[in-house]
């Protein structure tokens, strides 16, 4: 598993990261939903520094110029509702791209399972696919959606990203995932609680975006 963790170098996405945590200011809905979607472009554009390009030349009012662009656009897969905030700043670096959401839960009774209710996305065969997930908890419900993706086709490289992982959730998609992928976090973060939230964590991403459920 490669592993690119966002707070390890010092940058503008570790004020942003503290605003998400910090309980005051998780108060102002449209300020965390910002801060998600500004993670997201910055995870964006960390993830592009790895995708496949081609050169062009660009004509120019007084000449021509060779610059390397994308070769294709990658293929965001966003995990509802939580993810759509995190999502918009992928969406807005890779602004053509092709896009795909899943809708998947935790059910609460008894033994924590997961259960996914919707998935729409195109083709995925030998594709650069980015799974959109803000938080990176026990890795089930991410594991989950990929089971169902792959029944679109096998990407070529899979990045999975997350703004807060934890050491469980690593482990547990480093086990069950079997196609090259790689991981990218805002933040990981120590432990799982008796509920399976991270800590320190942040608090429920999908609540604190758009209201309690």
């Amino acid at each position: 598993m490669t592993l690119f963790n966002l707070s390890g170098t010092n940058s503008i996405g570790n004020q942003f990261m503290r605003e998400l945590r910090d309980v005051e200011i998780q108060k102002d809905r449209m300020r965390f939903r910002k801060n998600l979607e500004r993670l997201g472009a910055i995870m964006a554009y960390e993830v592009s520094k790895v995708l496949e390009y081609k050169k062009e030349t660009v004509t120019t009012s007084l000449g021509s110029s060779t610059i390397n662009v994308l070769k294709e656009q990658p293929v965001l897969i966003t995990i509802l509702r939580a993810g759509l905030p995190y999502h918009q700043g992928f969406l807005n670096f890779f602004d053509q791209a092709d896009c795909g959401f899943i809708g998947a839960y935790r059910k609460e009774e008894g033994e924590i399972s997961i259960q996914l209710d919707y998935a729409a996305c195109p083709s995925l065969e030998g594709r650069d696919v980015i799974l959109i997930d803000p938080m990176l908890a026990t890795g089930k419900s991410l594991v989950e959606a990929l089971s169902v993706l792959l029944t679109k086709g096998t990407p070529r490289h899979l990045h999975i990203a997350s703004v807060v992982s934890a050491p469980a959730g690593l482990k547990y998609i480093d086990k069950h995932v079997s196609i090259p992928y790689a991981v990218w976090v805002c933040a990981e973060d120590e432990t799982l609680n008796s509920n399976f939230y991270i800590v320190p964590g942040l608090g429920d991403a999908g609540d604190l975006s758009f209201g309690e459920k």
